[in-house]
C-alpha cells in the first residue's frame, strides 16, 4: 500500500438542506488548483439535478442516486470508488488526484468517512481528506436547534463555511458562529462571501506534507477560543473541549487508553484531534479520529512554537469532559503505579 500521504484524498462536502453546498462547490472546482477532481453527488429523491450544475466545471461527475449515501447505499459508495479508480487506471475517464463527495442535505457524514477509512480495498488507494460543512446563515441557528443531522454535520467538520451572510444582520451571524464554535472548537470557520481559497478548504489537511503544520495550528487556535473554562454550550447533547498536559505522554499507554475509549464510547466521541508531546520524541505526534476510527498518526518535523504541551480537542455527545478525564487518570494510575497525581492529571486550566 502507498504511504498514507500519497493516497488519493476523498473530501466530503456536507450541510443541511438548502445550505448552498453545490454553489460553493462550483466555485471551488473552478480553481486551477483543482483541475483533476472526480465528483460524486448524492441526491436523495427521484430526480437528481445538482450533478448537472457541477458538470459544467468538471468532467468527472458521478451521480449516486439510489438513496442516502450515508446509509442505504454505503456499499454502493464503496463500489463506486473502486470502479472510479479502475476506470482511471484503464484510461476510461479523465485522470484525477482527488475525489469530492457532495452529500444529500440529510446525510450523516460519519459513515462515509468510516467507509473510506476502514474498507480494505479502498485503503490501498484512498484516504479521507477534509470534511467541509456548509451552514446557512439565515436558517442555521433554527436548524441546529431542531435537527440533529445539522448538529452532527457541524460537529464532525474539519472546515465550516457559513453561507448567505449578506442576508443576515451581523449580530445574527455572530450568534451562529458562537454556536458552531461551541460545537466544534477544532474546525476553523469561514464565510463563503470572503471567497476563501479552494486549496485551504479542500486541499490543505493534516496529511499533506506541506500543509500539516499549518493545519495543526488551525486546530489549536480554535481550541484556545473561550473565556470561561466551566461553560459548555450544548446542542442535542454535543459539546467540545480541549485537554492539555504539561508532561510528555507515554505513547503506548495513551494508545491503549484511546483505543479502549473509542471502543466503548466511539458513538459519543464524534471527533478527536490533537498534538501530543511523546516521551522520547523531540517533535509532536498528530492524532485525528472520527468516532471509532483514527487516522494513522502523523509527525511534525518540529514544534510550531515554544509551547510543548500536549493538546487534545474532543467533540462529544452525551458524555462529559469529567468522564473522559477520569478514565484517563484511572488508566494512567494503573500504567504508572509509582507516579504522583500531579504527573498523571491533565492540566487543570484546559479550555472548555
Amino acid at each position: 500500500m502507498a504511504g498514507y500521504d500519497a493516497l488519493i484524498p476523498v473530501n466530503v462536502v456536507t450541510g443541511f438542506l438548502g445550505s448552498g453546498k453545490t454553489t460553493l462547490l462550483r466555485r471551488l472546482l473552478a480553481s486551477p488548483h483543482l483541475k483533476n477532481v472526480a465528483v460524486m453527488v448524492n441526491e436523495f429523491g427521484e430526480v437528481g439535478l445538482d450533478h448537472h450544475l457541477l458538470s459544467s466545471v468538471t468532467k468527472g461527475v458521478l451521480l449516486l442516486e439510489n438513496g442516502c449515501v450515508c446509509c442505504a447505499i454505503r456499499g454502493d459508495l464503496q463500489e463506486a470508488l473502486h470502479n472510479l479508480f479502475a476506470q482511471r487506471e484503464r484510461g476510461d475517464m479523465p485522470p484525477f488526484d482527488r475525489v469530492v463527495i457532495e452529500t444529500s442535505g440529510l446525510a450523516d457524514p460519519v459513515p462515509i468517512a468510516y467507509t473510506v477509512l476502514i474498507e480494505p480495498v479502498l485503503q490501498h488507494h484512498f484516504r479521507l481528506g477534509n470534511v467541509i460543512t456548509v451552514v446557512d446563515a439565515v436558517n442555521g441557528l433554527s436548524q441546529l436547534d431542531s435537527f440533529p443531522e445539522s448538529v452532527k454535520q457541524a460537529a464532525v467538520a474539519d472546515r465550516i463555511v457559513i453561507t448567505k451572510t449578506d442576508l443576515c444582520e451581523d449580530p445574527d451571524v455572530a450568534d451562529l458562529k458562537a454556536r458552531l464554535i461551541a460545537l466544534n472548537r477544532a474546525s476553523p470557520i469561514y464565510h463563503a462571501a470572503d471567497n476563501t481559497a479552494a486549496e485551504l478548504l479542500l486541499i490543505d489537511d493534516a496529511f499533506d506534507s506541506e500543509a500539516k503544520g499549518a493545519e495543526v495550528d488551525r486546530w489549536l487556535a480554535g481550541a484556545e477560543v473561550g473565556d470561561d473554562p466551566t461553560h459548555h454550550d450544548h446542542t442535542h447533547g454535543v459539546s467540545s473541549f480541549c485537554m492539555r498536559f504539561d508532561r510528555p505522554l507515554d505513547w503506548t499507554a495513551f494508545g491503549i487508553w484511546m483505543t479502549m475509549l473509542l471502543n466503548r464510547h466511539g458513538e459519543r466521541v464524534l471527533r478527536v484531534k490533537g498534538m501530543l508531546s511523546v516521551i522520547g520524541m523531540d517533535a509532536p505526534v498528530v492524532i485525528n479520529g472520527v468516532q471509532h476510527v483514527v487516522h494513522p498518526p502523523t509527525h511534525l518535523e518540529r514544534w510550531p512554537d515554544d509551547n510543548r504541551q500536549s493538546r487534545i480537542v474532543f467533540v462529544v455527545r452525551d458524555i462529559s469532559r469529567a468522564e473522559i478525564e477520569s478514565s484517563l487518570a484511572v488508566f494512567n494510575r494503573l500504567a504508572n503505579p509509582g507516579a504522583d497525581a500531579a504527573t498523571l492529571a491533565p492540566y487543570t486550566h484546559a479550555t472548555a
